[in-house]
């Protein structure tokens, strides 16, 4: 499972010039790849990486300085299916999408990464998984990482 998380400012997702998500404060923008051998446990270990990124600023008037995550600040996530991330392009011009699981497992470990989230207390949008998604975002730093889990 792999993740690129980008700090944002703002974040949407359209399909069909119909936004079905909106990120409209601060937050993290999820785009999230899976692979065949990805499980739940990978799902529940992701989203609690996710939950305790800490990689936003402190309110001003906390104690010090010091970094807080998306849980401790109760920010939202919005979490886009993104089989891309495991595109290859180590022969030729033209990517391969070997490495991508197919829909049947992708979808639900996608939900899933949601669904724990949601259980961390994280308000949670996602995109539509399949669909050609016009994603939008405002990367806050910038601030952009890469997560594999395992």
């Amino acid at each position: 499972m792999r993740a690129v998380i980008q700090r944002v400012s703002e974040a949407s997702v359209e399909v069909d010039t119909l936004r079905i998500a909106d990120l409209a404060g601060p937050g993290l923008l999820v785009l999230l790849g899976i692979t065949h051998t990805d499980t739940v446990a990978d799902a529940a270990k992701m989203a609690t990486k996710i939950h305790g990124l800490r990689i936003f600023d402190a309110p001003l008037d906390a104690d010090g300085p010091r970094e807080c995550s998306v849980g401790e600040l109760g920010l939202p996530v919005l979490v886009v299916s993104q089989f891309t991330l495991y595109g290859s392009t180590n022969k030729g011009r033209r990517p391969t999408w070997d490495a991508a699981a197919p829909g049947g497992i992708a979808e639900p470990l996608i939900a899933e990464v949601a669904t724990q989230l949601r259980l961390l207390g994280v308000e949670v949008q996602t995109g539509q998984f399949g669909a050609d998604m016009a994603v939008r975002s405002i990367n806050a730093g910038p601030m952009t990482l890469i997560l594999d889990v395992p």
